[in-house]
């Protein structure tokens, strides 16, 4: 029964009830009423506290204060936050702004069964638009002694054989599995464009670190498809200079010297710790390092607010990020050695899906090889070594003073 049929059938037992209380129009009557009329009261309290509950309502000769205005406001923000390292550090490039805004056109499509194909059609179409008509501009950004191989992925970009235009086509004939093969292509040689426009940036650029784990307790860890049970498992994580210069820096450092080959584990529900003991004496005091999104150099010594919209280029709520942990003396600078992986759980996350610590660590890279060996490490494994396999030239190491 709706409201509105509840109050309507109250107002008619009102008016039974006053017309049974003001007139008696037969004596046998009374009596009745005398009888039922407590159980009429409580009926009548029951319904009314039921509708207050159900649709709550001012009550006559209350007071306004009596029911309290609503003041908390939900925020969901629009995070549009990458969900795999990988996705991640595409995003991250500070590239030029044209290929920026392909990328992010592109990304809108990341999950194809979930587009309508025509959506799809117009978006891919306002890419490829972009691509043609600011050619000069984006291989203009590449540097010289790249700009042939530029060329080449431009070309591959617009028409070549997993490129814009054949995307186009995938989507006009509603082949979804060409269109999610020819989307990540296309999304993998705007990265590599990209990589090439930045390559000449001072601030830095990225490398790769290849950590061989191994268990503490003499367990193995789960074998790989058809393979044996492993002593050792390998990770790999790519650090990011672009967006972290200070912090990659000082990782990468803290890795050629050694500092944590021999390192033991500590787990938690939401991350995996190096020890804080080790390379104590080999690290730098860095300040806590965010680059915001849609800036163009870090913010030192603060933190965004997720509740206003300020999200980090390189976002913590992605599973596998790779983090320092605080100063133990001050939350403006982040701990000289001490890092983390983090465990990101979507079930654990707040509105938007982001993690409760958004914009409050220093963020500088990703597990992108090894992401299902982390669920298996526990405390008290240890890292047997770790190496910067790739991209030591690419980083700006400090320096001894």
């Amino acid at each position: 029964m709706s409201n509105i049929n509840i109050y309507n059938s109250l107002h008619r037992l009102l008016f039974l009830q006053e017309l049974v209380n003001g007139r008696n129009y037969c004596p046998n009557l009374k009596s009745w009423t005398e009888k039922g009329r407590e159980q009429f009261e409580k009926a009548f309290a029951a319904i009314i506290i039921f509708l207050q509950l159900t649709s709550p309502l001012p009550l006559t000769g209350q007071e306004s204060w009596f029911i309290p205005p609503a003041e908390a406001v939900l925020y969901s923000p629009e995070t549009k936050i990458p969900r795999t390292g990988e996705l991640a550090l595409r995003r991250a490039i500070p590239a030029n702004t044209n290929m920026k805004a392909i990328q992010d056109i592109s990304y809108l499509l990341r999950i194809p069964q979930r587009k309508p194909y025509g959506t799809m059609e117009g978006n891919v179409k306002k890419a490829l638009k972009i691509a043609v008509d600011e050619k000069e501009s984006i291989l203009s950004s590449v540097p010289a002694e790249f700009r042939e191989k530029g060329s080449a992925l431009y070309a591959s970009l617009t028409d070549g054989e997993d490129g814009l235009k054949k995307l186009l086509q995938s989507i006009k004939d509603k082949d979804a599995d060409k269109v999610s093969v020819g989307l990540a292509s296309t999304l993998d040689t705007i990265a590599q464009l990209e990589l090439l426009q930045v390559a000449y940036k001072e601030r830095g650029g990225r490398a790769v670190v290849e950590f061989a784990i191994g268990k503490g307790d003499g367990s193995t860890f789960s074998p790989e498809a058809a393979g044996q049970p492993r002593d050792t498992a390998i990770i790999q994580v790519v650090i990011d200079g672009y967006s972290a210069p200070l912090t990659a820096g000082n990782f990468a450092k803290l890795v050629v010297d050694g500092a944590y080959d021999g390192t033991k584990l500590n787990c938690t529900d939401q991350a995996i710790l190096s020890d804080g003991r080790a390379g104590k004496d080999k690290g730098y005091s860095v300040p806590l390092e965010i680059m915001p999104s849609g800036q163009f150099e870090p913010l030192y010594k603060t933190t965004l607010s997720v509740q206003d919209g300020e999200l980090p280029v390189l976002p913590l709520s992605v599973y596998g990020a790779v983090v320092m942990a605080h100063n133990e003396v001050s939350e403006e600078y982040s701990s000289p050695n001490q890092f983390f992986f983090y465990l990101y759980d979507k079930r654990n996350a707040g509105l938007g899906g982001l993690s409760f610590d958004e914009g409050q660590f220093s963020v500088f890279g990703y597990t992108t090889m090894g992401r299902e060996t982390l669920s298996q490490i526990k405390t008290g494994d240890v890292i047997r070594s770790a190496k910067l396999i790739e991209g030591q030239d690419r980083l700006v190491l400090p320096k001894e003073s």
